[in-house]
């Protein structure tokens, strides 16, 4: 029987999938740390846990460690210590560290969540990826947009999901952001290049430093692009043929990179470009399951459930690569207007074209809040064999549906 301690802070939706996926399989006993109260948990999950401890910080290693010898007293010492979030990567190689549990060590979870510290070692490495500097001043600031010149990218060291980031156009752009976020020693922030070119992920499993498994797919439009224009709306394209020799290119960085930043095992997700003239360079890289729905992409591509996939992978170092079967893709709704979700037009019309490729959904309901993100209100999957059939239903929702925001009677 393996143990498996999985620290997942809240109950988001997602977060249960993979605590679900962990704890229905075969020889795993389950404990779960988090801040919510295990009555949160769905009924049939909360059966299934073999233990359960609550902490007030998820993100403190030393109350993941705490918590884990407490359940490793119930349930048995721990083999793994795992979780899906970006941000639980650091904290969860400090706990495993100060146990003595196998898994990401705390130098290289800090290579993948350092972001300016991963482009450093991808450099040294002679790996494609923008230039990039830490500014904890305005001086700082000024002196790298001198030497690269603009529109510039503005980060946090350890960001995700485009949140906090900006790009600045021009002196006006620096200036004003100067004046109303300045960077300090003590709260520094990231400048990169602005990268050009379609804007892709690949996604890969690497079992005890190797790679067995990828996946490619491609943003449209850039997701900074996404935010920067409320009209946009975002879509994911995975094409069911990836083998061919236009991304051998991507394939070989990628797998440089995973290694030179000393991955062992995991389901990745990093982030690449296609600049105009062809070549390719890495924009970030993430040591866990992908955002943005992709892992759900994934699992209906493959037809393959990819949340158990990788609640294997982290419990057993097991993975059987799957075949590609189908071409997918998601278009996210993005609300229009100000205030909460008023109406949503064209999904009638939406559902007499392409309902027979609709394979999951998620529409916006009225009241709701906008998110403020690219991945919007909600969205709708589609699925084909044919990936000319799939990229047009995507353009189809995306012209087609609309998201109307204004204000809602009771509110």
């Amino acid at each position: 029987m393996t143990v498996v301690v999985f620290v997942a802070p809240f109950f988001l939706d997602a977060t249960l999938r993979f605590v679900s996926a962990m704890a229905e399989l075969p020889n795993v006993r389950l404990g779960l740390i988090s801040q919510d109260p295990e009555e949160k948990l769905p009924t049939a999950l909360r059966a299934r846990l073999a233990g359960h401890y609550r902490v007030a910080d998820g993100l403190d290693p030393q109350q993941i460690a705490d918590a884990t010898r407490a359940l490793a007293r119930r349930i048995g010492p721990p083999d793994q210590l795992v979780g899906a979030l970006e941000q639980l990567q650091v904290p969860l190689a400090q706990a495993r560290g100060a146990l003595g549990i196998p898994g990401m060590d705390e130098s290289t979870a800090h290579s993948f969540r350092d972001k300016a510290r991963m482009k450093s070692v991808l450099r040294a490495a002679g790996l494609p990826c923008a230039r990039h500097a830490m500014a904890g001043s305005a001086d700082d600031a000024r002196r790298f947009i001198a030497e690269v010149g603009f529109p510039v990218v503005v980060k946090p060291p350890a960001g995700a999901g485009a949140r906090a980031t900006y790009r600045l156009d021009d002196v006006g752009a620096l200036d004003a952001w100067l004046g109303a976020q300045p960077p300090s020693t003590g709260d520094p922030v990231l400048l990169e290049e602005f990268m050009t070119g379609e804007e892709h992920s690949f996604d890969s499993v690497f079992v005890r430093g190797e790679p067995v498994w990828h996946s490619i797919s491609r943003y449209h439009p850039a997701p900074l692009e996404v935010l920067r224009n409320p009209w946009m709306q975002w879509v994911v394209f995975l094409p069911r043929q990836i083998t061919g020799p236009e991304y051998d290119d991507i394939r070989d960085v990628a797998a440089a990179s995973l290694r030179a930043l000393g991955l062992q095992t995991a389901l990745t997700h990093m982030e690449w470009f296609r600049r105009p003239d062809g070549s390719v360079a890495v924009s970030e890289v993430a040591a866990r399951p992908p955002g943005a729905q992709i892992t759900t992409l994934l699992s209906y591509a493959h037809d393959l459930d990819f949340y158990r996939a990788w609640a294997a992978l982290m419990a057993f170092e097991h993975f059987d690569p799957p075949e590609r079967k189908y071409a997918v893709g998601a278009a996210y709704l993005r609300g229009q207007g100000q205030g909460r979700v008023r109406a949503i037009h064209g999904l009638e019309q939406l559902q007499r074209e392409l309902g027979p490729i609709v394979v999951e959904a998620k529409l916006p309901q009225a009241g709701q809040a906008p998110t403020g993100t690219y991945e919007g209100e909600g969205y709708v999957i589609v699925r084909h064999p044919d990936s000319d059939v799939v990229e047009r239903a995507l353009q189809r929702i995306v012209t087609v549906a609309h998201v109307e925001l204004g204000e809602v009677a009771g509110r």
